[in-house]
């Protein structure tokens, strides 16, 4: 369609897919156990965040970084704040106990992968990193994620008490606008967290496009969600009257659980961006049987055909870009593989044969694809007996026809 509706609707086409995916009901359950296992792990992380920035001297930062992420919570995000900090100068070894801190570690590496695995569910992907890039990774983020929201506070805190800053602080028009720029500061800062959140975390390449579209959404609905759900605690009485105490810890949880779901509903913009192919179908893809064979082939013959020629490049992701599917369709097709040990991947999870291609039928491929889907129940009917004798037939034409034939034949014959 041309304009000027054409360019709305394209546009209009993401936010409707991001909608739908959260109506089916997934995400939400996501953000809900991330939600739970935040509050769980929230302290031990602060323990962890705390002694790196008191190593580098910046103690303070910390404090800040809390006030923002509660601030939605209206007057009771300084008694949160403070509550929080407490919480992190009275966690010690001598206290806790060995008992406590394999708890607490626990907590924090399982909000991690769970991090790792809804957004690998949003992309579509179906293999987690292994447990080195894992253990690598993970460390690497929780140490260098204090260090550098440290160092870039502390340039931003020098750059507004600079000379300059105070000098164009007198210049009324320029203070206006340096006035607007500290307002929307915390909330720029909140969006290059989230597109470093999902260039990072997802078990994929993630394209630079894709990260900022998606951050910089999410970062400005967490901004109005955050004034509208300050101002319905600000002008609820009846909630603070019928919850009374506990009406704070309701209020942290929703926050928290409203934060995750919009971090994982930018997520799946980010992807739309990135594959929008996937606009129409969402979740809902499939190959069909003649495609599901022809696809699971080709995967042992691109695998087996560079394994013999001294290269392991294919990954999931090469390979459906290669095969032309999405890489959803294909996750079952390479499970099936994997499952039979006919592919094996390796720690850079790049596929190679389980074993020489020369020692591999392609009778054994074809019976493997025909296979029913790994992970799921078995149903066996009773069927017509002369429906299963036709059945039998066709898998022993198949059978006789191939042969001996191996991989290694297949792909010195193509």
């Amino acid at each position: 369609m041309g304009p000027p509706w054409g360019p709305v609707l394209r546009v209009l086409r993401y936010p409707a897919a991001v909608v739908r995916d959260w109506l089916q009901g997934e995400i939400a359950v996501r953000a809900m156990s991330l939600a739970y296992t935040t509050l769980l792990s929230l302290v031990p992380l602060m323990v962890f965040s705390f002694a790196i920035f008191k190593g580098i001297g910046a103690r303070a930062d910390l404090h800040f970084v809390l006030e923002q992420f509660f601030r939605p919570l209206g007057p009771a995000s300084k008694q949160l704040t403070e509550s929080v900090l407490e919480f992190v100068a009275n966690m010690r070894g001598d206290v806790l106990g060995s008992l406590g801190l394999v708890f607490l570690t626990y907590t924090v590496i399982t909000t991690i992968q769970k991090v790792e695995t809804s957004f690998n569910f949003v992309w579509r992907v179906q293999h987690a990193r292994n447990f080195v890039r894992r253990f690598a990774e993970y460390l690497s983020v929780m140490v260098a994620g204090p260090i550098l929201l440290s160092v870039a506070l502390g340039l931003l805190g020098s750059a507004v008490h600079s000379p300059t800053a105070r000098w164009l602080d007198s210049i009324a028009p320029l203070a206006w606008a340096l006035t607007g720029i500290a307002r929307i500061l915390p909330y720029a800062i909140v969006s290059a967290v989230f597109v470093f959140m999902y260039m990072l975390i997802p078990n994929i390449r993630v394209g630079a496009r894709a990260a900022l579209i998606g951050g910089v959404t999410a970062g400005i609905v967490w901004a109005l969600v955050g004034k509208i759900f300050t101002s319905i605690l600000v002008s609820s009485s009846t909630l603070v009257a019928v919850y009374s105490g506990f009406a704070i810890v309701l209020a942290t949880l929703v926050w928290v659980y409203l934060s995750w779901l919009i971090l994982l509903l930018g997520a799946t913009l980010a992807f739309y961006v990135q594959f929008p192919q996937y606009l129409p179908h969402g979740r809902a893809l499939a190959l069909d049987a003649n495609a599901h064979d022809s696809i699971g082939v080709s995967v042992m013959y691109l695998v087996g055909r560079d394994y013999q020629s001294g290269v392991a490049e294919w990954n999931a992701a090469r390979l459906a870009t290669e095969l032309d599917v999405p890489a959803a369709a294909l996750a079952p097709v390479l499970a099936c593989l994997e499952q039979a040990k006919l592919l094996v991947a390796t720690e850079n999870e790049c596929f190679l044969p389980a074993r020489d291609p020369g020692s591999i039928k392609l009778s054994d491929i074809i019976e493997t694809l025909h296979r029913p889907q790994h992970g799921r129940a078995i149903l066996v009917g009773s069927a017509v007996p002369a429906a299963q004798e036709l059945i039998a037939h066709i898998e022993a034409a198949v059978r006789r026809d191939l042969g001996d034939r191996s991989l290694a034949d297949f792909i010195g014959g193509a």
